[in-house]
């Protein structure tokens, strides 16, 4: 008997990116092929390309719903609702250091790999990329500017510490991952809250 062949058009769309954006975070851009891509997600290029008709349009793709969904659900959800931004913020970098302790090793931020490699690479690579940047910076500045609402954080510019606290986390990964060692991440947090209170 024939097995029946099912037809999942979102569920390979899925796969694609799923496969992708962890290749991309593994490996990079360049070096992922789109034949280990396929065989990765067991796709043919037919169904490949009928979803992304070329990588750009698959790594286009990866940020857009993978790289900014990420970053909403690691750092822009629980910066928006803890009490503060400083609060938030404290609690991401120990949630993310402990998570990659946890992990034993460390990929680095799937939004800081593309960056480093891809900004100088093609235009809307740098804008798509940038966007996700500012978005979080505001979503953080943002937060700052409820806490002023009710009383808190008097002396602290909103746009700075949004600016620095991203500065310090994409550094801070960019550290961890080359010592393999997430206890950077705690450091540049106790800096950053110092600094800036």
């Amino acid at each position: 008997m024939r097995k029946k062949r099912t037809n999942d058009p979102e569920g390979v769309r899925r796969r694609v990116l799923d496969v992708a954006a962890d290749s991309f975070q593994a490996r990079g851009y360049h070096a992922s092929s789109l034949g280990d891509l396929m065989a990765a997600a067991g796709v043919t290029g037919g169904a490949l390309h009928h979803h992304f008709p070329t990588k750009k349009a698959l790594a286009l793709a990866v940020i857009d719903e993978r790289v900014a969904a990420a970053l909403l659900e690691t750092w822009i959800a629980p910066v928006l609702a803890a009490p503060s931004a400083r609060e938030g913020v404290r609690a991401v970098f120990e949630a993310v250091a402990a998570e990659l302790e946890q992990q034993g090793y460390v990929r680095g931020c799937p939004l800081n790999n593309l960056a480093h490699e891809l900004s100088l690479a093609d235009d809307e690579f740098r804008v798509a990329l940038a966007s996700i940047f500012a978005g979080w910076r505001l979503a953080i500045a943002d937060k700052v500017r409820d806490d002023q609402r009710t009383g808190g954080e008097g002396g602290t510019d909103p746009d700075r510490f949004a600016a620095l606290t991203v500065a310090a986390y994409s550094g801070a990964m960019s550290m961890a991952k080359t010592a393999q060692d997430a206890a950077v991440l705690r450091v540049c947090l106790m800096g950053l809250i110092s600094s800036s209170s």
